[in-house]
């Protein structure tokens, strides 16, 4: 494989081998960023890791700190309620020059520098569009990220969909309530129209592929004409036609309130999330 990026000569490990370490992995490998015998990844589960190998031709590791060893880039990619024991696992193991990226919900850049004993760190909240290359990569960096890792991880995310980079970490927790779960809000009001359709007398087939081709339809015609969704929805609301009903009901059911709160409230979870990470490392290293 003929291999031309900033990522040419990288090795890369993937430390927890899940649906979005699986997305990066087919990303990287399947757009020629790096050699597939560059990249290994690592998991507790030794049949998903045959699985990852036979799939897309890369290397397993039998423990979290053979696979990082000699990786220049590390991903994290476990499982927040997991991710104390790991970073334990891996504590003084990472030379300086390596660089963590962390994909990892909830766990703050201080949680992972204090159990890694490491400072080159990238902390990424994606979404899980990034399965179809077509994610939202929210990213940050420590000041020891070197240009050349930043460029490196951009190259991986841009593989995921639209990558963007804040300069406060705060901002994770808030791109967490609103791209990172924003697909479960997209798929809740998919649910609703389509249950809608269906009582009108649609068959669910029917109902939802009308649906799906309409917020899809929808969507690329904002992002193509670039105006502000408001001036769209006037486009379709003629005075005192059916849209102006519907959106009428909806809006005196509160729905942009609904909607605040439960964004508000996914973001309150999120910096929960990140005290309850650090708490649990403490708890691990203290005892």
């Amino acid at each position: 494989m003929a291999v031309s990026s900033i990522l040419a000569d990288t090795s890369i490990c993937f430390i927890g081998s899940g649906v979005m370490a699986e997305a990066m992995i087919a990303g990287i490998v399947g757009q020629q960023l790096v050699k597939r015998e560059a990249v290994t990844a690592s998991d507790p589960r030794r049949d998903r890791l045959q699985e990852l190998a036979a799939t897309h031709g890369i290397n397993t590791a039998p423990s979290n700190v053979a696979a990082a060893k000699g990786s220049e880039i590390v991903v994290l990619s476990v499982k927040p309620q997991v991710v104390a024991a790991v970073l334990d696992e891996l504590h003084g193991q990472l030379q300086p020059q390596q660089l963590v990226l962390s994909i990892v919900t909830g766990a703050s850049i201080s949680t992972m520098r204090q159990g890694l004993r490491h400072e080159a760190i990238v902390r990424v909240m994606p979404n899980t569009p990034a399965q179809i290359g077509q994610g939202t990569m929210v990213w940050t960096a420590t000041p020891t990220v070197t240009p050349q890792q930043r460029e490196q991880s951009q190259a991986i995310l841009g593989c995921l969909g639209k990558d963007i980079y804040v300069d406060d970490e705060d901002f994770l927790d808030m791109a967490t309530a609103v791209s990172g779960s924003g697909p479960a809000y997209v798929f809740l009001v998919m649910e609703a129209l389509i249950d809608a359709a269906v009582h009108l007398g649609f068959s669910r087939h029917v109902a939802q592929e009308m649906v799906i081709q309409t917020m899809l339809g929808s969507v690329l015609l904002a992002k193509q004409t670039g105006k502000h969704p408001a001036e769209l929805r006037n486009m379709v609301t003629s005075p005192g036609g059916t849209s102006a009903e519907a959106i009428y009901q909806l809006e005196k059911g509160a729905m942009r309130t609904v909607f605040s709160r439960a964004i508000y409230a996914a973001y309150e979870k999120a910096r929960l999330l990140g005290e309850i990470s650090k708490e649990a490392y403490h708890q691990r290293t203290t005892r």
